[in-house]
């Protein structure tokens, strides 16, 4: 494939997220120069990017792989994650815009509609994007990012299962809407950080090897551990 330069970097975090690039394996330069039709330097910087997200490590005299995170590095993901929503929710309550709102307000129709039709797929699409709509809306780049890049890791080390109740899911979405419309921050902080809590069941941890011989066993042969849905990794 050929993709623009300034494209490198998520194109290798994607492969990775999807299982592409398994966990531990190597990564040269050359070989993703190769796969991805540009030169070496926009992918020596992806890899230094890739670095400082936790997603590639650099080991001396062996050059760069794929992280293998441990279990607990997994949890205190959703720790991190139990904080920082909650706080962008009474962000969003104080700094929202009428553009920010419009779209939530859309999305919690869609979504309301979808799950009185248990229209699954949808769902975890939009409950992605009502997360990072609403991230967005607290007015903090710095937080956004940090946001993105927890929803982009929760999705590698995690397979989320869809809500048992996706009506309920989704009056929570709705909740924390009118209390960001309504400005009331520690309203929108609360709701959210309940339904963060609520969500956490939903997560299981993934095992590479152990899914692998899962899959073997039921004579499923993959050439990824899971599809890129990084959208879907928060409800």
């Amino acid at each position: 494939m050929r993709i623009p330069a300034h494209s490198v970097c998520t194109a290798i975090r994607d492969d990775i997220v999807s299982g592409v690039f398994e966990r531990g394996s190597r990564l040269t330069e050359e070989q993703l120069a190769r796969r991805y039709g540009v030169s070496r330097v926009p992918v020596r910087e992806a890899l230094r990017t890739l670095e400082s997200e936790g997603f590639v490590v650099s080991r001396r005299h062996a050059g760069a792989h794929v992280a293998e995170p441990t279990e607990q590095e997994a949890a205190d993901l959703l720790d991190v994650r139990s904080l920082l929503e909650p706080l962008a929710a009474g962000r969003a309550a104080q700094r929202r815009t009428e553009a920010h709102l419009k779209v939530l307000r859309g999305l919690v129709r869609l979504g309301q509609e979808r799950a009185r039709r248990g229209q699954g797929e949808d769902l975890r699409s939009l409950g992605g994007w009502f997360h990072e709509t609403l991230a967005q809306a607290s007015g903090s780049p710095a937080l956004t990012s940090l946001l993105t890049q927890l929803r982009h890791k929760i999705a590698w080390m995690y397979a989320v299962e869809t809500s048992a109740r996706p009506v309920d899911t989704w009056a929570e979405h709705g909740a924390i809407v009118d209390a960001v419309a309504r400005g009331d921050a520690e309203r929108a902080r609360a709701l959210t950080a309940l339904h963060a809590e609520r969500t956490l069941p939903l997560h299981r941890l993934r095992h590479p090897e152990r899914d692998r011989e899962r899959d073997r066993a039921r004579g499923r042969v993959s050439t990824s551990q899971h599809p890129v849905n990084t959208a879907g990794s928060l409800h």
